[in-house]
């Protein structure tokens, strides 16, 4: 372990199990997930496409029902919500059906994103073995579950491939009468925007999107500043800045610092705004792209970087020995106006479990072994049972960063990572490559 158990004030936080053992996070660095959210139903290229969103109609490539969107695609959203219809040929499962002792449930996720001791609870209690197979971006994942070659029973999405999923049938429609734990959960959760009545998906973790640093590297308040983006662009913090190596969360945040709050714009200057500020930032800290933050900030490789809320939760437990966590510091707006985003858990139509698959869904909702898996994974789980004083008091999260909580109040408030129609999500990804090529 990364702190010595001698001294109490130098403990890591731990999160107590079902027979009284603390649940404690991994001592040792991973490599942890990407979110590379990527078209899979195609998108025009080639070097014209700001003229290309310029030219359409009303400064905007086409919305939800709008041409350039493939027939039959709808894109969710807070102002356009979705309730995804039940297919004739992918029905939900039969009721009052039980996992089938010695099975296989295989569940595909991002690497070190579950606690080994709620997959094992699983595994004891309906005597089901679970495999966990993993994969470093989305691309590769849709890709594979697409081809049918892998079969899947439960996938970790986030919201904004449900459209795809759906209009692919990719996922399996949900019978509820297996998930009962589902009232534990934020009521928002029982009928999201994405999914109207939670037909295909529930919620797994909720985190927000800010700026990490080490206060004893940069003795300066970032958070005290008028813009604490602009942090990101400071030359003397050269050479030691990252932002997450994620095209949409990146460039949602250059958006932010320009005053850009549709963090899904399709308008061509808004997109130009945001070219020109992500090649100002090359050119004044020329920023390392990562996913790697959670272990190279404690490291003090990094001194400065864009951070899921999540991930700074996990770099206390990457310092190096004798470091304390107060030496840790997020920022993420007090009133919640920045990227605030949630993952969640799918049943695959290809998987050929399903029923034992409906019984996980309904164990990683139940209070205990949701907040045992936050002790683990660092990502806070929508919980009904779990309030931000409570999750400071419990020892989740250290008091320096009790900024990283989630509030639920924030989901209304905050800006979210959206669907993008295919010709706009080709604008995005144009810009990114640039950016990533160095400008």
């Amino acid at each position: 372990m990364p702190h010595s158990p001698d001294d109490p004030s130098d403990r890591q936080p731990e999160s107590v199990g079902s027979e009284g053992e603390p649940a404690r996070r991994r001592p040792v660095p991973i490599d942890r997930r990407s979110f590379m959210r990527r078209a899979a139903l195609g998108a025009i290229a080639g070097p014209a496409l700001l003229d290309f969103l310029a030219a359409c109609s009303s400064n905007n490539v086409a919305g939800p029902s709008g041409g350039s969107t493939p027939a039959g695609f709808q894109i969710a959203s807070p102002d356009n919500p979705v309730t995804w219809p039940i297919y004739k040929d992918n029905k939900p499962i039969k009721s009052g059906l039980k996992p089938q002792a010695g099975s296989t449930l295989r569940l595909y996720n991002y690497d070190d994103y579950i606690g080994p001791k709620v997959v094992k609870e699983f595994e004891k209690k309906y005597d089901v073995k679970v495999t966990v197979s993993t994969f470093n971006d989305t691309d590769e994942a849709l890709t594979k579950i697409r081809s049918g070659k892998v079969l899947y029973d439960i996938y970790f999405p986030s919201y904004d491939q449900i459209a795809k999923m759906v209009t692919a049938k990719l996922i399996r429609p949900l019978n509820h009468s297996y998930i009962p734990h589902q009232s534990n959960l934020w009521a928002e959760f029982s009928n999201p925007w994405y999914d109207g009545e939670w037909r295909y998906t529930v919620p797994y973790t909720v985190y927000t999107t800010g700026v990490g640093w080490r206060s004893d590297k940069i003795p300066a308040d970032i958070g005290g500043m008028a813009n604490p983006y602009d942090s990101l662009w400071d030359p003397t913090h050269k050479g030691r800045v990252a932002v997450i190596d994620d095209w949409h969360t990146a460039m949602a945040m250059v958006a932010l610092r320009a005053g850009i709050t549709d963090i899904n714009t399709q308008k061509a200057k808004d997109l130009t705004v945001i070219k020109n500020q992500m090649l100002d930032l090359n050119a004044k800290t020329n920023p390392k792209v990562t996913i790697t933050m959670y272990n190279d900030l404690p490291a003090g490789q990094l001194w400065l970087a864009q951070m899921w809320s999540g991930d700074i939760v996990n770099a206390q437990y990457y310092l190096p020995k004798g470091t304390k966590p107060d030496v840790l510091a997020y920022w993420f707006p007090e009133d919640g106006k920045g990227e605030v985003d949630n993952d969640l858990m799918v049943i695959l139509s290809g998987g050929q479990n399903p029923v034992a698959a409906h019984y996980f869904l309904n164990h990683m909702l139940d209070t205990k072994n949701a907040l045992d898996n936050f002790g683990y994974i660092g990502y806070q789980p929508p919980q009904n049972a779990l309030d931000p004083a409570k999750v400071v008091a419990d020892g989740y999260v250290p008091k320096n960063l009790e900024s990283a909580v989630v509030r639920r109040e924030w989901f209304t408030a905050g800006y979210r990572l959206l669907e993008l129609p295919p010709a706009a999500d080709a604008a995005w990804h144009a810009i990114w490559q640039q950016f990533k090529a160095g400008g």
